[in-house]
């Protein structure tokens, strides 16, 4: 009995000792947010001031030793994040995560984002003060290598902190660019629809045919859509979130009560954990900027400050083309042009694969880029597919970009600044204290011959489908301080300024249709009324898709349910509030129809359709409206021709019966808090279990919907739920009238650190529509309880 006594007692002290041990061990790995550090290379001291948010108000004599210490602070609350993003376009993801992501490795190292940033670093201006402050900033992150605290996941995943350069600040760059891209999960879907179903088939989705379409036939062959499905995997398997939409309107003096402008921006990016944008506010002599940076990027892509405000929303301009090139019959290493046959230039990589070998592949490079075929695993299009990417293909000017943009003083200089973006394509929204407004559309457009389309294969061997010229920036389309007194983009089509439309892969007018809807009438807002609109969960579109199917349907035809459904359809207002029953009604119904009109024709390219593409959202409202379309025969069904009608009848049957069966038979029960959730998830925490209770955030409840200003952007499948995965990443509203308690919120919190009190802390403001001060006022900041302070080192 004494023998058992002591081992319980020594168990218990082993317990006490390794829980003890454990939380001294965690206690170590939080953010320091107070006291004092020593800084090499800082000329005088820094003090930090973190608000209630931890949001770093940095104090400095100079830019660089700002910047320095703002490396640091970033770095100490993002450090994993950082990590993970900078191996994303090297491909170096397998050397953390293992073979799961080796596929995505190798396509995006092949795209050719490495080697343009090796020629942009070669070509850099080491004395310009864009690339000294970027260089301060580096340091900053590299000392908080040596003398901050290893992040969790560090441990988790075995990997070893590595200093940082500046080339993973332009793979940053690249990888951002390549999100924003549709093309890739577009083009060879819409050129497989040519070639196997045909003209008809094509233009009735907005793709008229050319001369140039090398169509094959059209004997109704399923669409199976290798390319695009390929990619939209390996973009679905990103540990880091991508961009894929915005909203931002900026209202002149005349629109608003206190008569000075008020500026709203809310850039949808998929949600992840930690939050996409990091906080900061610099303050310096000549300085001052209240920023919002990505991971490893110096200068804020959105950012304000007494003077001006700026932000952006994803242009949807098309900037990448796909070529099919023609190889030698005697030599497949090199490829026809107008000039004769021209080597392939080959580059030799090779990938890390934690626990495994590496995996050595090549890359074959035409004129026009990387082969894909070679990228892309078990791609059985035999025709060498080459993407051409402007990005890749002309001078990279990104870091003056988002220097000049955050260090501009008036609308021309911040105009200079937006010009010299080449890609991704981005709408530049500003406002100032002048009460100036503006709207650019940045991005390097170009030009082709005009019957040539470009959203689907172009023929690389016969040099008539190039590039004509590259539009001057003043083509661009743009607005400033125009006479209705407001700019806005929600990534909708933009006018012509070049008597010309501008190809791309533009979001339906859901969204800009009610910017414009609650703007246009009002000439008082406040900036309670903008916090109201960048909240509104208001479809404007959905109610005419209503109108449009339930004209053609018959209602004695219905059961008792199906009547009940259809009568809270009719009379839904477009609201996507959680008690409301019509959004998961409508949201069925609009899956139903979609499955019913296209997938008969698009077989296993239906999901991709579906879930990789912008058209599906375009063609809801589109199709909904036509009374005649080769889409409504189902083409399984021989000797009949279906119609509109029988189409929708059936879709809005089928959805009723299967909302029945999912939810109950009581209609009323159906609400939307039922079907959608929300969870911020960490690419540790996608391992379920214990770590997703520890690294993710939520599920919850939500209000919004697609396309509504409050987008809530969730996949249209047959499951029924509606897992929402981006949103705002962001909501801010600068109002110039009261500059000091200008508003913001993001999706979970400041610190990407899991043991930071600012981990998840705004989570349910968000979720609530609520926002937090984004402070300017010096005597305020300061009143602050913590402080960390900066000191050169001696």
């Amino acid at each position: 009995m004494k023998l058992l006594k002591k081992l319980f007692k020594i168990v218990l002290i082993l317990i006490a000792l390794l829980f003890v041990g454990g939380w001294l061990f965690t206690v170590t790995l939080h953010p320091k947010y107070n006291g004092e550090l020593e800084l090499s290379n800082l000329s005088e001291k820094v003090t930090v001031f973190y608000d209630e948010v931890g949001v770093p108000h940095i104090n400095a004599k100079n830019q660089k030793d700002a910047f320095r210490a703002f490396g640091y602070v970033h770095a100490q609350d993002r450090l994993w994040q950082m990590e993970v993003i900078r191996r994303i376009s090297a491909g170096r993801l397998s050397e953390i995560f293992g073979k799961d992501v080796v596929r995505v490795d190798k396509f995006m190292s092949g795209l050719g984002i490495e080697e343009a940033a090796y020629k942009t670093i070669a070509d850099i201006d080491k004395n310009s003060e864009p690339y000294k402050l970027t260089m301060a900033y580096l340091d900053g992150i590299n000392q908080f290598i040596e003398k901050g605290p290893t992040p969790l996941e560090f441990y988790l995943v075995g990997v070893e902190k590595e200093k940082y350069t500046i080339n993973d600040i332009y793979n940053v760059f690249g990888y951002m660019a390549f999100s924003f891209a549709v093309a890739h999960k577009t083009d060879p879907l819409l050129n497989e629809i040519k070639e196997k179903l045909g003209a008809e088939y094509l233009e009735e989705l907005g793709i008229p045919l050319s001369e140039t379409t090398l169509l094959k036939n059209t004997n109704k062959r399923e669409i199976k859509a290798e390319f695009s499905l390929a990619v939209n995997e390996i973009m679905d398997k990103l540990p880091i979130p991508s961009f894929i939409g915005s909203n931002s309107w900026v209202l002149g003096s005349n629109r608003t009560k206190n008569g000075k402008v008020i500026f709203a921006n809310d850039p949808h990016i998929n949600f992840g954990q930690p939050s996409v944008w990091y906080q900061s506010h610099i303050k310096t002599p000549d300085y001052e900027m209240y920023g919002f940076n990505l991971a490893l990027t110096p200068f804020p892509l959105l950012g304000h400050n007494r003077n001006h405000a700026y932000g952006l929303t994803m242009f949807e301009n098309d900037d990448i083309d796909f070529y099919i090139e023609e190889n030698n019959p005697e030599n497949a290493l090199e490829y026809k042009t107008p000039e004769g046959f021209l080597p392939y230039k080959t580059i030799d990589k090779d990938i890390k694969i934690k626990g495994r070998q590496n995996a050595a592949y090549q890359i074959k490079v035409s004129k026009h880029g990387p082969i894909m075929n070679g990228i892309i695993e078990h791609l059985q299009d035999e025709r060498p597919i080459a993407m051409k990417w402007i990005y890749t293909h002309l001078p990279n000017k990104l870091l003056d970009v988002a220097y000049e943009m955050s260090h501009a003083e008036n609308l021309q200089e911040f105009k200079n600044g937006a010009s010299k973006l080449h890609a991704p394509g981005l709408n530049m929204m500003y406002g100032d204290a002048s009460n100036n407004i503006a709207w650019f559309a940045a991005g390097k457009l170009y030009k082709y011959r005009d019957i040539l389309n470009r959203k689907i294969y172009l023929n690389g061997a016969s040099g008539k489908d190039e590039i004509v010229r590259y539009l001057d920036f003043e083509e661009n389309p743009q607005a400033v301080n125009p006479a209705w007194g407001y700019v806005y983009s929600a990534n909708n089509q933009p006018d012509s300024i070049a008597n010309m439309l501008y190809s791309g892969y533009y979001l339906p007018e859901d969204r800009a249709k009610r910017i414009v809807e609650i703007v246009e009438p009002k000439h008082d807002f406040t900036k309670e009324d903008v916090a109201k609109m960048i909240y509104d969960v208001k479809s404007s579109v959905a109610p005419k898709v209503i109108l449009n199917a339930t004209e053609v349907i018959t209602v004695d035809d219905l059961s008792v349910s199906e009547r009940k459904a259809l009568e809270i359809l009719k009379k839904w207002d477009g609201n996507y509030f959680k008690t409301e029953v019509a959004p998961t009604i409508y949201n069925r119904f609009v899956y139903e129809f979609l499955v019913n009109t296209f997938k008969d024709e698009m077989g296993k390219g239906f999901k991709q359709f579906m879930d990789g593409t912008m058209i599906q959202k375009k063609m809801i409202a589109v199709q909904m409206s036509k009374s005649q379309s080769v889409w409504w025969d189902d083409v399984t069904t021989e000797g009949k021709i279906e119609d509109k009608k029988e189409i929708i009848t059936k879709s809005f049957k089928n959805a009723i019966s299967f909302l029945n069966a999912q939810l109950g038979e009581n209609v009323e029960d159906w609400t939307w808090n039922r079907v959608t959730t929300v969870e911020h998830e960490h690419p540790i925490g996608k391992a379920g279990g214990l770590l997703r209770k520890i690294f993710n955030v939520g599920p919850f409840e939500t209000n919004g919907g697609n396309e509504v200003l409050n987008n809530h952007i969730f996949k249209l499948d047959s499951t029924g739920y509606y897992k929402v995965t981006g949103g705002p990443s962001t909501r801010r509203i600068i109002d110039f009238s009261d500059i000091e308690n200008s508003i913001t919120i993001i999706p979970t919190g400041q610190s990407g650190n899991v043991f930071s009190d600012h981990y998840k802390d705004q989570a349910q403001k968000y979720l609530d529509g609520k926002f937090v001060k984004m402070k300017l006022n010096q005597k305020e900041i300061e009143q602050s309880e913590n402080r960390l302070v900066f000191l050169p080192k001696k």
